[in-house]
């Protein structure tokens, strides 16, 4: 029942925070930290369900993205015709990554992954013709107000997030957790590994490009350094999942409101309130942060909320009697 009550509550939060919230830069903020919501737990369902850690996220995210700015362009459709065909590609690209890469374990293929985006990085830097290299693609936005781009990314979230929990309740999700603990256990009781593991990568790789779809129609501009960027968006991709709380439901959307306030609040010098050349700093804040949890919160500010509670709080785990 109360956890009901904090699900309803927190949906109405999302639903009337730009109603009352009227300030263009704040909904933006949100914007980027539900897009965020959308790559955090697509990684997390791969690495911290699956336990196939990627360093690759960003090509999902800048195929994607490519896709919806291609069709726009080029074959002059609405971009957001780019919403479902950018995921449908980036799962294309998972596809074949997981055909290529599953053949290898741990480390190998984390570093298989992280060659993945840089791939596809210089692909999109050298082939001109179709996406315009380094001068990268520019559209029309098709809304002037943040509002139908706030809860058109609210709905992605919300449908992100509802789907990973309904995958993880299902038989799917067992599959998943006990490919993560031991392969080879899984596989000594028929468990098709591989399978199960291109299919944890469809699903991650499917909402991600859906989220580089939508940034195309948000920020109508792009270009390789941006959408395919390794410390962007695949590295950020890994620290909202570890900060948030890998292997949790909720963990990736706290992590990407923790990492997004974090980021602008050392961008803005803190809102103006300390010298300019704070704002360089946000490499290092997120540094720090990152060797905080990992010595004090190994399991994210989710995983270990009882902690946070019991310490910073003062409030006592309930005993059961």
């Amino acid at each position: 029942m109360k956890k009901n009550l904090t699900l309803t509550i927190l949906v109405i939060v999302c639903l009337i925070f730009p109603l009352v919230v009227r300030s263009d830069y704040y909904q933006h903020l949100a914007i980027i930290a539900l897009i965020w919501v959308i790559i955090g737990s697509s990684w997390n369902l791969l690495a911290g369900y699956t336990g196939q850690v990627s360093f690759g996220h960003a090509m999902f995210f800048g195929v994607g993205a490519y896709t919806a700015g291609i069709i726009a362009t080029k074959l002059g459709i609405s971009p957001w015709w780019g919403m479902m065909f950018g995921g449908i590609a980036a799962m294309l690209v998972g596809l074949f990554v997981g055909w290529v890469c599953f053949r290898l374990r741990g480390p190998y293929f984390a570093l298989a992954t992280l060659a993945g985006g840089e791939i596809f990085r210089l692909i999109a830097t050298n082939w001109e013709s179709l996406t315009d290299g380094m001068v990268g693609i520019l559209i029309i936005q098709s809304f002037r107000s943040k509002l139908p781009y706030y809860y058109i990314v609210l709905l992605l979230a919300f449908a992100c997030v509802y789907a990973i929990y309904r995958i993880m309740k299902s038989k799917w999700g067992y599959y998943f957790v006990s490919i993560r603990e031991d392969q080879d256990a899984s596989e000594s009781l028929g468990i098709n590994t591989v399978l199960y593991k291109n299919v944890s990568l469809l699903v991650s790789s499917f909402f991600t490009g859906m989220a580089g779809a939508f940034y195309m129609n948000y920020m109508a501009f792009i270009d390789p350094e941006v959408v395919f960027s390794l410390h962007y968006i695949s590295i950020m991709a890994i620290l909202v999942g570890i900060v948030g709380g890998v292997g949790t439901i909720m963990g990736p959307a706290v992590g990407a409101i923790i990492m997004v306030g974090v980021q602008e609040t050392f961008r803005s010098s803190f809102f103006g309130l300390a010298p300019s050349w704070i704002s360089q700093g946000h490499a290092m804040a997120f540094g720090l942060l990152v060797v905080f949890v990992i010595m004090f919160l190994a399991n994210g500010v989710v995983g270990d909320w009882s902690k946070i509670k019991r310490y910073v709080f003062r409030i006592k785990p309930s005993s059961v009697s």
